[in-house]
């Protein structure tokens, strides 16, 4: 399993990895072109007061703590909402999300499992964008986020919070953002280019956390499934060890009988 998990990660990583600039691309295509008008990327009017969390977790388990820490944020960040007066749904990515919310009777408002052989791909992130989009403009939801895990490294994955929407577009020391202020000219209008945008950035969003979960996955089971085969090596080698010295704890037992015996007789 370590093998094969590290080969996984080795193809998982460069995806990632090629798939980055152009998600920062497009964050900032986003915050540029949403600014111009953000009313159209605003909640429905009057929408529900509830919070749509997407859990990217994994289908398999001798992972270390990769499902756990991620599952525990989800919860904290579910917690934080309904302090707030929110409710919260969650869109399960995985078998382990899916059992875990089953247990704890989690309100579900979707699952995808058994994604074999590969997590992040282009059809699923469309399905649960076009999911995502539905929702927000019927109103039956005000915010989305996506929880994941960030890889950094193969010993090193980091379960992280994303607002997905609504978009936050950053300003300056308080300023409004230079879209705003009229620097720049959005062809066509913004009323035909902000949803196709809107969409895009959405769909690109769950991609890159996808990828970013695939990573995220294989290096948590390719150490953790190193860590039990030294594990297990180690266990090997002190078992051995103490059966040699029972072994030889017999024999010079048996030794001392015979020579006991022996000398019993000689005399």
């Amino acid at each position: 399993m370590k093998l094969i998990s590290a080969a996984r990660l080795r193809r998982s990583q460069e995806a990632l990895l090629s798939a980055r600039p152009y998600h920062e691309a497009l964050d900032r295509v986003a915050d540029s072109v949403l600014g111009t008008a953000p009313e159209l990327a605003a909640p429905a009017e009057n929408a529900a007061a509830t919070v749509l969390i997407i859990v990217v977790a994994s289908d398999r388990g001798l992972a270390g703590g990769y499902n756990v820490n991620l599952l525990r944020l989800a919860e904290q960040e579910a917690h934080r909402r309904h302090s707030r007066g929110m409710a919260a749904e969650f869109f399960a990515i995985g078998r382990k999300s899916l059992d875990h919310f089953r247990r704890t009777r989690q309100s579900l408002a979707g699952e995808r499992v058994n994604n074999i052989p590969r997590l992040a791909t282009i059809a699923l992130a469309r399905e649960i964008g076009q999911l995502v989009l539905r929702q927000w403009r019927n109103g039956a939801i005000s915010e989305v986020g996506l929880v994941y895990n960030v890889f950094r490294s193969a010993l090193s994955q980091r379960p992280t919070y994303q607002k997905l929407l609504p978009i936050e577009v950053p300003t300056k020391d308080g300023a409004a953002p230079p879209a705003a202020t009229g620097d720049y000219l959005v062809e066509p209008s913004p009323a035909e280019l902000v949803p196709v945008v809107l969409r895009i950035y959405v769909e690109a969003a769950v991609l890159h956390a996808l990828l970013e979960a695939e990573a995220s996955e294989h290096g948590a089971r390719m150490t953790a499934m190193d860590a039990a085969t030294n594990n297990a090596v180690e266990m090997i080698e002190r078992l051995t060890l103490e059966m040699n010295r029972a072994r030889q704890a017999a024999i010079t037992k048996e030794l001392m009988d015979i020579v006991g015996g022996a000398e019993a007789l000689q005399g």
